[in-house]
């Protein structure tokens, strides 16, 4: 029996989250915020703390910087019950990454300083850990500047060694959407964008017209919708999923929690339909609190929560 229900690879960082501040951004100006939070941030890390508090067993290797930001970014991860063993520090002078995220009612700005994020490289994952577990996931396809020229042979390797795979991109912060990700789709069991990505990914403007593109590519894509919910495409098969409403506090992280929702449905055999909704409920949960892990944190308003939405599973 693998170690792992799951492996990740992928980037930790920090996110300070900042609500009220104005539109508006004069020069010269010192700006005032309502509030803040600083909170576990990077997708996979995300997705990582999210399906251990599931209940997976997660085991993640990441990169951070001899600073602070590293260990506290670390100590969530490792409340939560992932395996952060092999979690290196940068001997260079990169930083561990930072985003910082201006929150607005119904939209938000995002600066990322990469740091060590970008500099996570194929040579420094140990594959055999990696290998050690049912299933792979990787996101932020195109935060990994480093990795992202080897990640097709990553994943051929891992498929070689029987695990199944997922992919979450994230947004191209450049906007090209190539950079191999075709030839790494090939590798893929289960692509899960949201549905603008899920557009340029397969270079169309279209929703359904990208559905039916990439689902001839890979044999599950499953598209966060939003407010909408979530579909999914299994060759000729179409699912979909209603959002579970919330009384929101911010959507930071709440695609990456869908992910874990979802994939740990999945990893316990779970339908499409049982799987579906159990990302949009964790995708849902996450919003309630600031951040995409701070919900997971809290124990009992986890199990209260999902215990008053369990008719939704």
């Amino acid at each position: 029996m693998p170690l792992f229900d799951i492996t990740i690879a992928g980037e930790i960082n920090l996110d300070l989250i900042l609500y009220g501040v104005p539109e508006e951004l004069p020069r010269e100006r010192e700006l005032l915020a309502e509030r803040m939070m600083l909170t576990l941030g990077g997708s996979s890390a995300i997705v990582a703390h999210n399906l251990a508090a599931l209940g997976s067993r997660v085991g993640f290797q990441s990169l951070i910087g001899e600073d602070d930001f590293g260990q506290i970014a670390l100590d969530p991860l490792q409340k939560a019950g992932v395996d952060v063993s092999r979690v290196r520090r940068s001997s260079g002078e990169a930083k561990t990454g930072l985003t910082v995220i201006l929150q607005h009612d119904k939209w938000r700005n995002m600066v990322t300083y990469s740091g060590t994020i970008a500099e996570l490289e194929l040579h420094a994952l140990d594959l055999e850990y990696l290998k050690n577990a049912r299933h792979f996931h990787l996101s932020s396809f195109y935060l990994q500047r480093a990795l992202r020229p080897r990640i097709p042979e990553l994943f051929r390797t891992l498929k070689e060694a029987g695990l199944t795979i997922s992919l979450d991109t994230n947004d191209d912060p450049d906007d090209g959407w190539e950079g191999g990700l075709q030839e790494a789709l090939r590798y893929v069991d289960i692509f899960m964008p949201n549905e603008r990505e899920a557009q340029k990914a397969a270079g169309v403007g279209d929703l359904e017209a990208a559905v039916q593109k990439l689902a001839k590519i890979v044999p599950l894509v499953v598209v966060k919708l939003g407010p909408e919910g979530a579909m999914a495409q299994r060759g000729a098969e179409r699912f979909v999923s209603p959002a579970v409403k919330v009384e929101a506090v911010d959507p930071v992280g709440a695609g990456d929690s869908f992910d874990a929702g979802f994939l740990h449905r999945y990893l316990r055999g779970g339908d499409l339909p049982a799987c579906l909704a159990a990302g949009n409920l964790a995708g849902a949960f996450s919003t309630t609190r600031p951040g995409g892990t701070e919900a997971f944190r809290d124990v009992s308003y986890r199990n209260r929560f999902y215990g008053e939405h369990a008719a939704k599973l």
